[in-house]
């Protein structure tokens, strides 16, 4: 079993493994589609209340200010399939320590608040960092 890291002890039992491992597998699936300019393919996957689960991933422009992170592209998805109910992302990338970018945690918290649990995976099946969206932006306007 992936040891889960959480920044706040009362979101440990919030999601199941079983949910976990489905949003991983989502996030993976998608970060073999991202189409990338640069060296870091990223996918996601957003789960709205009702346990459905949506994908994403990076897209870059060639300009690069047009660039879809995969957080962002899956919380549209999420929303263009009728949801707003954000309740966890997880970001799957080959990076050590890689949590969403400011412009990805205005989306996070426009949708799920800063109770939304958010996640990454730096290998496929490997442990999980999980953490409040109000732990890593703590005075983000409320």
């Amino acid at each position: 079993m992936r040891t889960h890291v959480v920044s706040d002890e009362h979101c440990r039992e919030t999601l199941s493994d079983a949910e976990w491992d489905a949003l991983a597998t989502e996030a993976w699936k998608r970060r073999r589609n991202a189409f990338v300019l640069g060296n870091t393919k990223v996918g996601a996957a957003a789960m709205c209340g009702g346990g459905a689960i949506f994908g994403g991933c990076n897209v870059e422009h060639r300009y690069r200010c047009h660039d879809v992170h995969a957080e962002v592209n899956a919380i549209s998805t999420m929303v263009a399939c009728g949801h707003t109910d954000l309740v966890a992302v997880l970001v799957a990338a080959e990076k050590e320590f890689f949590t969403p970018c400011g412009g990805c945690m205005d989306w996070i918290l426009q949708f799920g608040g800063p109770g939304c649990l958010v996640a990454y995976q730096s290998q496929e099946g490997g442990d999980l960092r999980v953490f409040r969206a109000g732990d890593l932006m703590p005075h983000y306007p409320r």
